[in-house]
């Protein structure tokens, strides 16, 4: 368990993330988490709260297209609070929402050089796949993730 309190995002909780989404990265990766994912999934996203404010967040969906998977499409949280266990909570209440709408697999990407993630992942107990080329066109290459529940 973690100190923080988590609950359902809300569209109001954009601009919160996205003024520190750059500074917790140490780089602009804003534009991976345009406004529509808290628009139209906000209820299947997670905000975690602690005494200074915003702590972490978790940007998910139940899959519209496939029937038994949800995804997890991006995940913060604050430098202050890692290492406490906040992002495998954040993962595991999404675990227990994607199996309560009857989906048996979880999946994810990332960056080949984000390192930290790709570790993280496998200790979730995520399948690391190698970096697909062009995987979202030209010049780009992901680290796919999948776990089944």
């Amino acid at each position: 368990m973690t100190p923080y309190e988590l609950r359902t995002a809300t569209p109001a909780d954009y601009d919160p993330i996205a003024a520190v989404v750059d500074d917790w990265w140490g780089r602009p990766i804003l534009p991976s988490l345009p406004r529509l994912f808290l628009d139209h999934f906000h209820r299947t996203s997670l905000i975690a709260e602690g005494p200074a404010g915003l702590a972490g967040f978790l940007i998910g969906f139940i899959s519209p297209s496939e029937p038994d998977e949800a995804y997890i499409h991006f995940v913060g949280v604050s430098p202050e609070a890692r290492t406490g266990g906040l992002a495998r909570t954040m993962y595991e209440r999404f675990f227990d929402l994607a199996r309560r709408h009857d989906r048996r697999v979880v999946k994810a990407i990332t960056s080949p050089v984000n390192r930290t993630s790709i570790a993280f992942h496998g200790r979730m107990g995520f399948e690391v796949g190698e970096p697909v080329p062009g995987y979202n066109g030209p010049g780009t290459a992901l680290v796919t993730f999948s776990r089944t529940l």
